[in-house]
């Protein structure tokens, strides 16, 4: 369609008239405050639904410091639900068959790949 004003005006005028009453036919500031009412809700409704997309995620290493305090069996099995799988190193001291290693070499045998 062409933006020209004679065409547009042409075409306008080819339409029929309006079947509303003449107020509703066109926008008045009530109207357009509800508009800007609906858009800002549906503003909060997106963003609402994104923001556990959008937040920042605590990093792994962070995650496993905050396991200090609990007793070592517990912990390490904690950073083995942080991590996914249980280190090599600190299987036999997460089931009790060896002692546990002191709260440092545990997150340094986690962070070692």
């Amino acid at each position: 369609m062409s933006s020209h004003p004679d065409v547009s005006a042409g075409l306008i005028a080819a339409l029929g008239p309006p079947r509303l009453v003449p107020q509703l036919a066109t926008l008045g500031w009530p109207e357009m405050l509800g508009l800007l009412g609906l858009g800002l809700l549906a503003g909060v409704v997106v963003a609402t639904a994104l923001s556990p997309f959008l937040g920042r995620r605590t990093s792994t290493r962070a995650r496993i410091r905050a396991t200090r305090g609990l007793p070592a069996q517990e912990r390490i099995l904690a950073i083995a639900r942080i991590l996914g799988r249980l280190p090599e190193p600190l299987r036999a001291p997460a089931y009790g068959a060896a002692p546990p290693p002191s709260d440092d070499r545990i997150e340094q045998l986690a962070r070692r790949r």
